[in-house]
């Protein structure tokens, strides 16, 4: 069962869970007093609100993008290939399809905890309205089930753990920051911003979020959950046809 593969992880997290709860707790202080409140104050307004309340929601769904991403392309690429984890799964009644499903449910069960640590260390700091903000935290599993398909694409076509630098480069890194996260996408140029929303899937997480933080809900919203919902399901069956490929010799 699926849920038993989700269970394995969640017990191996648990028994080290104060290391793992202490990354979501700071990473917002940093980049708060370092650019809200240190870059911040010679910032003006952006968008009608302070520098501070404009990334907030940058630093939730960049979260919800790193936790999901890295659980499911270098630790999962460690427990396929170098603990066998995968391997010994498989010899019992699970299939391929179990273990990748729940490996990537785990992988989304990930930006759900953090996004929702990170979410209490904002909220009271006051740069979030409630209860809007409250619905962050089920989207938090549906964006981090997005980028945990992404991952294990990535995983199954890698030939070596390295090579998971190449997507982390090239791929992560331009989203955390040309998706609307430091900085509005309006002052990029128009076929920059078009790519941004085309292809980089933080932009609709980042929209989404911000939206509900601000609790300004708008069209555009809905049009980045419905793309974010179907990218999800093509990716996430993509994910597991891959896996099937490398795991079956």
């Amino acid at each position: 069962m699926v849920v038993r593969v989700w269970q394995r992880n969640m017990d191996v997290f648990m028994k080290t869970f104060k290391v793992n709860f202490i990354p979501p707790f700071f990473e917002p202080l940093l980049y708060l007093f370092a650019l809200g409140f240190g870059l911040g104050i010679y910032i003006e307004e952006i968008e009608g609100i302070s520098y501070a309340r404009f990334i907030a929601p940058a630093l939730i769904s960049i979260s919800i993008m790193n936790s999901a991403f890295f659980e499911c392309s270098f630790v999962s690429y460690v427990r396929m290939y170098y603990q066998k984890t995968f391997d010994a799964m498989i010899a019992t009644p699970l299939s391929i399809e179990e273990v990748i499903t729940g490996e990537i449910l785990w992988g989304a069960t990930r930006s759900f905890i953090n996004a929702t640590i990170m979410l209490v260390v904002i909220l009271f700091f006051g740069l979030i309205e409630l209860p809007s903000s409250l619905l962050i935290i089920p989207f938090s599993f549906l964006g981090g089930f997005l980028f945990a398909s992404i991952a294990m694409c990535f995983t199954a076509i890698s030939p070596n753990i390295n090579t998971l630098n190449y997507p982390t480069f090239l791929f992560i890194t331009p989203m955390f920051l040309f998706s609307g996260t430091f900085f509005p996408l309006s002052v990029l140029p128009e076929p920059v911003q078009y790519f941004a929303l085309a292809v980089l899937p933080l932009t609709h997480v980042v929209n989404i979020v911000r939206s509900l933080t601000l609790a300004v809900p708008s069209g555009f919203m809905l049009l980045s959950f419905m793309w974010i919902l179907i990218v999800s399901l093509v990716l996430f069956v993509l994910s597991v046809n891959l896996m099937k490929k490398r795991l079956i010799v």
